[in-house]
């Protein structure tokens, strides 16, 4: 695929995306990093060609990430994965965290890859600060080449890091020629490590856009005349998925004719549908489960609103493809989230972990008639397309 750009410095060049995480060839494993993926569509145009790497964990063959997760191409694009041995963030006991960083040997996996595919690259940029950053400032000093990182991290998993404050995570974003935060609020807190820090938000990909509603509840067989709230995330304890449940207990006692649908996997499934069934909500709230990537358009379509109970986060995609789609956020008042909801226009926010508050704005976001063109204007400045422009200005001064 020739490059798009008109006067990038890009033009000719390759860019080296490092991320723990990458959809595979179907899009059916690390959905949850979609977005790296939905953010290179736009930027492609502007490079020659595209390297990711992303390493995945070596099973033995135990799990099937072996099987899903193949090395593929597509268009300009050519994703790796090679395996690696480290032991996940996400797996307990969260006091081995710091240990974690040293049990990891990513690192190693990538620049031997790329000895052996002799893999040429012009500019890195690196998706959370680790592995990534780390990663990335280590091939930087071995092949002197500018890096950028962006700080995906919710706010919780930011403020672990900036308290540690382990030598390996400083390092990398003392490396760095740009450090990218995905709001404005944490900037002042990395400037400390590196001065060229940058607010730039996450963003929406085309197929977040208003359809019609009762066609998508037709075709997902959802009640035509409910008023339908929709919430989708890990079930984890940060996304607070616990909080709406009981906020739900309050709203049914307001209003009957509401359904609440909660879309995610996670070890807390269990436990959130014995809530459910212990309020009697078995009616009125449903864990759906893990959705496909393609779907999830329709099912916010589908809905009157959308609803984002965490107990922290960075930037939420999530938020920014429901005003997309031109829905009303309702959703806690964490990490950035109060940058893009400026207005009640556009949604209203919640203090975390408040089952009065967010049951009082769900009723209160209800019953109120939302301008829906009015959110999808709004959001149309949060395109992937926009964004991508903006990173690739960074790209360019760096060039």
């Amino acid at each position: 695929m020739a490059s798009q750009a008109i006067n990038s410095k890009t033009a000719d060049k390759t860019l080296l995306v490092l991320s723990p995480d990458f959809p595979n060839e179907n899009n059916n494993q690390y959905s949850g990093a979609s977005f790296v993926k939905n953010q290179l569509e736009p930027i492609k145009k502007y490079f020659k060609e595209i390297i990711v790497i992303a390493p995945k964990l070596f099973t033995g063959g135990v799990l099937n990430i072996d099987k899903l997760c193949q090395d593929y191409s597509y268009d300009n694009v050519t994703v790796y994965y090679p395996y690696s041995i480290f032991y996940p963030r996400s797996l307990p006991p969260k006091s081995l965290n710091r240990h974690k960083v040293v049990l990891d040997f990513r690192a190693h996996t990538v620049e031997r890859l790329i000895k052996k595919e002799n893999i040429d690259f012009d500019i890195i940029h690196a998706h959370f600060t680790w592995p990534s950053a780390y990663i990335a400032a280590r091939l930087k000093e071995n092949y002197e080449t500018p890096m950028v990182v962006t700080v995906h991290e919710d706010s919780g998993w930011l403020s672990e890091e900036l308290e540690d404050c382990h030598p390996r995570i400083r390092f990398a974003w003392e490396s760095a020629d740009a450090l990218i935060r995905v709001n404005k609020k944490d900037v002042p807190k990395l400037r400390a490590y590196n001065e060229h820090t940058y607010a730039i938000p996450n963003g929406h990909s085309p197929n977040f856009q208003p359809k019609d509603k009762l066609q998508c509840r037709k075709e997902l067989n959802l009640p035509l005349d409910k008023k339908t709230i929709f919430g989708i995330g890990s079930l984890i304890e940060r996304k607070g998925f616990n909080f709406l449940i009981d906020a739900m207990k309050m709203v049914n006692e307001y209003n009957k004719d509401v359904m609440c649908y909660i879309c995610g996997a996670g070890p807390l499934k269990n436990t959130l549908q014995k809530q459910i069934q212990n309020l009697q909500l078995t009616n009125c709230v449903k864990l759906v489960g893990y959705v496909p990537e393609d779907l999830l358009p329709m099912w916010m379509n589908a809905s009157d609103l959308f609803v984002l109970p965490s107990l922290n986060e960075g930037n939420p995609i999530v938020m920014f493809e429901c005003l997309g789609c031109g829905k009303p956020f309702v959703g806690t008042d964490v990490g950035g989230v109060r940058e893009i909801v400026t207005s009640e226009d556009y949604g209203l926010l919640v203090r975390p972990g408040n089952v009065q508050d967010l049951a009082e704005k769900l009723l209160t976001a209800l019953d109120r008639d939302w301008d829906n063109k009015k959110i999808v204007a709004y959001a149309r400045q949060y395109s992937w397309e926009n964004i991508a422009g903006r990173v690739v200005r960074i790209y360019n001064e760096l060039l």
